[in-house]
């Protein structure tokens, strides 16, 4: 299983899977990272927390945790 946390800087990527519950789940959906979605990572910071990625074109960071809740493939 990749998640958003494993992605590569430079990488588009599809949301698979969220697997988060609750009130988590909901704020990542909020954001606008639904299943199908394509999301560009575009830089991670120095110590690898936040990532931040464009989703439905507006850029957007993320935490780490928040990241590995988010299975997804690559875009062949």
């Amino acid at each position: 299983m990749n998640t958003l946390r494993d992605t590569k800087i430079g990488e588009t990527v599809r949301v698979v899977k969220l697997h988060g519950v609750g009130a988590i789940k909901r704020r990542i959906m909020d954001m606008g990272i639904t299943r199908g979605v394509e999301i560009y990572v575009r830089k991670v910071a120095p110590l690898g927390d936040p990532i931040e990625i464009t989703v439905r074109g507006y850029e957007l960071s993320l935490r780490k945790a928040d990241a590995e809740m988010i299975e997804v493939e690559e875009i062949e």
